[in-house]
C-alpha cells in the first residue's frame, strides 16, 4: 500500500455494555484510530414512510495491523465526524492492508 495514499484520519468504534445506573446500555468506544484513504462508491436517495433519506456508500482503505484485522460489520467507522455502518471487511494481499466498506446518512 502507498503511504501516500492514506490521507484521511478514521476512526474505528466497537460497542459495549456499560451499566448507566438503570440497567446495561450500548455504548461505542474507540477501538483504534489510524490513516485510511477513502473513495466514494455511490450515493442514494430513499423514499420511506413519506421521508427522504440519502444514503452514500464508501470504501476506506487501511494498512493491515493485528487490531484492525478484528474488525467486523458490528463495528463502525468514524470519519470527520460521519459515522459509517460498515457492512464489508475484505483482507487485501497477504497481510498488506483491509478495506472496509460502509454506509453513512448523508446530511
Amino acid at each position: 500500500m502507498n503511504g501516500r495514499q492514506l490521507d484521511r484520519r478514521v476512526t474505528i468504534e466497537r460497542a459495549t455494555m456499560i451499566d448507566d445506573g438503570f440497567g446495561q446500555v450500548e455504548s461505542w468506544a474507540p477501538l483504534v484510530t489510524t490513516w485510511a484513504s477513502k473513495r466514494d462508491v455511490s450515493d442514494a436517495e430513499r423514499i420511506r414512510a413519506g421521508s427522504v433519506s440519502a444514503e452514500i456508500t464508501t470504501r476506506f482503505r487501511l494498512r493491515w495491523r493485528s487490531v484492525i484485522a478484528t474488525v467486523t460489520p458490528k463495528d463502525r467507522l468514524v470519519h470527520e465526524g460521519r459515522v459509517y455502518n460498515i457492512f464489508s471487511v475484505k483482507e487485501i494481499g497477504r497481510r498488506e492492508g483491509v478495506e472496509i466498506t460502509g454506509a453513512a446518512r448523508a446530511e
